[in-house]
């Protein structure tokens, strides 16, 4: 699949692009859109990838769910739950596959002298 704004490869039916962060809005031709599952990210990680995850199944920045959960984490009554609850979900989560790499551009040939 290619990135419709920096027109670079990306992992099949992304919904954010990995490399400059747009939101991918078409579907590649001839396949349709997979069932959505709630996996850890592997291109979007800071610890386990469970924020990553979270964002790209709910199709929100993974920055706003990272806020959310450092909320949760400094509030005085859910510290030990939100601990527990990403744990949980580091153990629970299965990891998504990595993203296939991006073909090499094909050999440019080259260029003839021109006499001046």
């Amino acid at each position: 699949m290619t990135c419709g704004n920096c027109r670079r490869d990306i992992a099949d039916n992304s919904n954010f692009c990995y490399l400059c962060g747009a939101r991918q809005h078409a579907w590649p031709q001839g396949s349709a859109p997979a069932a959505k599952r709630l996996m850890r990210s592997v291109v979007d990680c800071k610890i386990a990838g469970v924020c990553g995850g979270i964002a790209e199944y709910l199709e929100i920045d993974s920055t706003l769910v990272r806020v959310i959960w450092v909320l949760l984490v400094l509030m005085p009554v859910p510290v030990v739950p939100a601990f527990i609850g990403y744990f949980v979900a580091w153990l629970v989560m299965p990891k998504a596959p990595y993203p296939m790499p991006a073909a090499p551009p094909p050999a440019s040939a080259p260029h003839s002298a021109q006499p001046a």
